[in-house]
C-alpha cells in the first residue's frame, strides 16, 4: 500500500488503506494532488489524544519540565502512608 492515495484509489483498494493504517502507517488521501485526509489506525490516533490531552493539562506539563530540568525527587513506595 503506498502512504498517498487518490480519492479514486482509495475507494477502490478501502481494505487495504484500512489494513494499512491499522499496522501503523499513516494514509494520505489527496484530491487533485493536494492532501485532503489522512487515514491512521485506532492506535496510533488513542496515542494522540492521549499526549494532546497531556499537553492541555497545565499541572502534568509543570511535573514533565521539572523532571525534563532534573528536580524531580523519587522515594520509596514505602514512603507513601497508608
Amino acid at each position: 500500500m503506498k502512504s498517498t492515495v487518490s480519492i479514486t484509489e482509495g475507494q477502490d483498494s478501502f481494505p487495504a488503506v484500512v489494513k494499512a493504517a491499522e499496522n501503523g502507517r499513516v494514509v494520505t488521501v489527496t484530491r487533485h494532488d493536494e492532501p485532503v485526509a489522512c487515514v491512521i489506525g485506532h492506535e496510533r490516533m488513542s496515542a494522540i489524544a492521549e499526549i494532546l490531552e497531556i499537553m492541555g493539562n497545565a499541572a502534568a506539563m509543570h511535573a514533565l519540565n521539572e523532571h525534563k530540568a532534573g528536580r524531580t525527587k523519587f522515594g520509596s513506595i514505602d514512603d507513601i502512608p497508608d
